[in-house]
């Protein structure tokens, strides 16, 4: 008996900061929690390095970024749109 199993790929949002490589693009993706015991609100980045085949963003670009199969040794992520243009 053969089992399906969906995998559920994570999606985030992030800006990208530097498109100096080909077909790679530097993202950062800024997010923030509450410290479980003193309550205050920590601020953090984290840069992610993505795959974008076709060369569709710039920096400045809000773009969707999805987590697929490793690309390189740290390409793990793969564009999926371009949410909103650089002005």
């Amino acid at each position: 008996m053969t089992e399906v199993v969906n995998k559920v790929m994570r999606t985030i949002t992030g800006r990208v900061v530097s498109a100096a490589q080909s077909m790679t693009r530097t993202v950062v993706v800024k997010w923030s929690r509450v410290h479980p015991l003193y309550g205050k609100v920590q601020r953090k980045k984290t840069k992610y390095y993505v795959h974008d085949p076709k060369n569709e963003s710039n920096v400045g670009d809000l773009i969707e970024i999805v987590e697929v199969a490793p690309i390189s040794k740290t390409k793990i992520w793969q564009l999926v749109k371009v949410v909103e243009q650089a002005k």
